[in-house]
């Protein structure tokens, strides 16, 4: 209730703001889905959770749960915490408990904020993808660097891509070259999806 009273709350605050959407329709509307998107600033989740129609659980950096309120605050909002200076096996069992559970899952690959336009990701959503099954959806998220992001003026807006199966790493050895193919491709579909 909190997530969707929020979400409302935040539609009409970037429809005032000229927020755009676009390639919704390419998000399966059950089942489990990553959403893999570019971040840039503190919008990033804000928007993608106020334009997609599903609930996603969004993994966050761990310092974000320090303060109790805080925290309260981001678990209302299906977010759960991620150590991202070391290998997190709590937080990749959970997320594929989500995935398994039909759920959406929300990643930045790249596991920082980035403004250089130069994308690359990590290998975390690709091992959760292809351990998983899950498809990949990529969004790319424009404009929102600006501290308030004016869409009248500037671009702004969420871009989805077609979801990325993963049905041709089926059965496949999980080895590193394997993963940064995936992340290669996913990263590949964010900047395509930037450039237009």
């Amino acid at each position: 209730m909190f997530y969707k009273s929020l979400r409302i709350l935040a539609r009409i605050i970037f429809a005032i703001l000229g927020l755009k959407s676009s390639g919704l329709h390419n998000l399966p509307m059950k089942g489990p889905v990553i959403i893999a998107a570019n971040h840039v600033s503190m919008w990033d989740p804000v928007v993608i959770g106020a334009v997609t129609p599903r609930t996603i659980h969004f993994m966050a950096k761990a310092e974000f749960f320090q303060r109790t309120w805080l925290a309260w605050f981001f678990y209302k909002l299906n977010a759960f915490p991620v150590n991202r200076k070391a290998g997190d096996r709590s937080t990749l069992r959970y997320s594929m408990a989500l995935l398994e559970q039909q759920k959406v899952l929300g990643i930045f690959p790249e596991g920082f904020r980035n403004r250089s336009g130069d994308l690359k990701a990590q290998t975390g959503t690709a091992m959760i993808a292809v351990k998983t099954g899950a498809p990949i959806v990529p969004v790319a998220c424009v404009g929102t660097d600006r501290f308030i992001p004016f869409g009248w003026l500037h671009p702004f807006e969420v871009r989805m891509g077609e979801p990325i199966s993963m049905t041709k790493y089926t059965g496949q050895k999980v080895t590193s070259a394997l993963l940064d193919e995936v992340s290669k491709e996913v990263m590949d579909e964010i900047q395509t999806l930037l450039r237009k």
